[in-house]
């Protein structure tokens, strides 16, 4: 199976602008494609990673990436998708982004193959005006840029010049490419379209018809539901471990749904079609058992974030499913207990009914607290404690940083000693 019949069967191809001669370079030569991201954020989150992963199946099948970070168009921003302008940011913040997206890119494709990272500052800020309008401004034809689809949806609230230009700058992106790095195929979600046939365009008209020059685009992923894919409930999941943890980004792939968690497979991993058909099976057959899900996160997790995060991450998970919470470390307490109900207290020792009514709050009264102290309902730090004269000491386990409360089998309260 080639790279473009093995993309048509993980369902991620959406477009390409000649199937046959694109068909024709991946067979006979190692192509150059590339990917570009502006630096508009300090991190990417995982609907930005789908066309990576792409990028990435075309390096393992011994193609050339080159990774494109726009310190020159995340400097006027892109207007796909977008409904009004964006604030443009300063050049120290757009500079800033770009350090951090390109330690990102180096992480994920540095271990297998040859790879590039360009920043399209270094020629797009050499360009004059002059020569930007005699060089190129005057190869694009202004009703066919109006008939793109990214500046056809912004017709009727307005887009300024800056933002209308975006079209062009990605072409001598293209054409820039093309000449000086080697690269044949440009790659893009299907917003990016009309983009990369202005890249193409602008090749075959300085380099000639018969230039190679290709495009292909990605298929909008949705979940079963029909929304689209990409968000948690508490937001964007990133790839960022300040932004959203380790163990966040493995739970966020473990509670996928089960219409969905093949599709993800295929998008996401590099399992063949063999491990995936045989996944697919046990969720039909199975599903209670989840190990497509637990699959699915462990190869996403490790791929981020390495492997010693896969099994802190599990780890985590089996703590808090069997309430041993005493194994854990400080960092995977603050990994694990992030979102958990949680509430500041001082370092001071304290009996335990006074501590848990009066300073966290989370018993309602001292009868009540009593009562579930006897009954066995209370864990400090996976402790069961039945102790009503037990005193409560913050600097006993974890650094000295946090308290555990478990209340019944499964409520957890986080104390963070301040």
């Amino acid at each position: 199976m080639n790279i473009l019949d093995e993309l048509k069967w993980r369902g991620a191809i959406n477009q390409e602008t000649d199937h046959e001669g694109l068909t024709d370079l991946v067979n006979k030569q190692s192509a150059g494609i590339y990917v570009g991201i502006d630096p508009t954020g300090d991190s990417m989150h995982i609907g930005h990673l789908i066309p990576f992963m792409i990028l990435k199946r075309f390096q393992l099948a011994g193609h050339h990436p080159v990774i494109l970070i726009g310190g020159g168009t995340g400097s006027i921003g892109d207007p796909s998708g977008k409904k009004s302008e964006r604030v443009l940011q300063s050049m120290d913040k757009v500079r800033s982004n770009e350090r951090k997206l390109t330690a990102q890119m180096e992480k994920l494709f540095r271990q297998d193959g040859k790879f590039e990272i360009v920043n399209n500052y270094t020629w797009l800020s050499k360009l004059s005006l002059l020569d930007f309008l005699r060089d190129y401004g005057k190869l694009f034809n202004i009703n066919t840029m109006l008939n793109k689809e990214i500046v056809a949806s912004r017709l009727e609230v307005g887009i300024s010049f800056t933002e209308f230009t975006y079209q062009i700058l990605q072409a001598i992106d293209f054409l820039h490419l093309y000449r000086h790095n080697d690269v044949q195929i440009q790659l893009g979600g299907a917003d990016q379209w009309g983009n990369i046939t202005s890249g193409i365009d602008l090749i075959h008209k300085m380099e000639g018809q018969e230039a190679k020059a290709f495009g292909l685009t990605i298929q909008l992923l949705l979940k079963a539901d029909g929304t689209k894919f990409g968000k948690s409930e508490g937001g964007n999941v990133w790839l960022d471990p300040e932004k959203t943890t380790p163990y966040e980004f493995y739970q966020f792939w473990i509670n996928q749904d089960d219409h969905d968690v093949i599709k993800y497979l295929k998008y996401f991993t590099f399992l063949d079609k063999d491990e995936i058909d045989e996944l697919a099976e046990k969720v039909a057959t199975h599903p209670e058992k989840r190990e497509a899900q637990r699959k699915l996160a462990e190869e996403l997790t490790e791929f981020v974030h390495g492997k010693q995060a896969v099994k802190q991450a599990e780890h985590i998970s089996e703590a808090l499913f069997s309430g041993d919470v005493a194994e854990l470390t400080t960092s995977e307490i603050e990994q694990g207990f992030k979102n958990m109900p949680s509430v500041d207290v001082s370092s001071d020792p304290l009996n335990i009914v006074e501590w848990l009514v009066d300073v966290t709050k989370i018993e309602k009264s001292r009868r009540q607290a009593r009562e579930d102290i006897t009954n066995g309902a209370i864990r400090i730090n996976g402790e069961r404690i039945e102790d009503v004269n037990f005193e409560i000491n913050p600097a006993n386990k974890f650094d000295g940083k946090f308290v555990i409360v478990r209340r019944g089998k499964k409520k957890y309260f986080l104390a963070r000693v301040k």
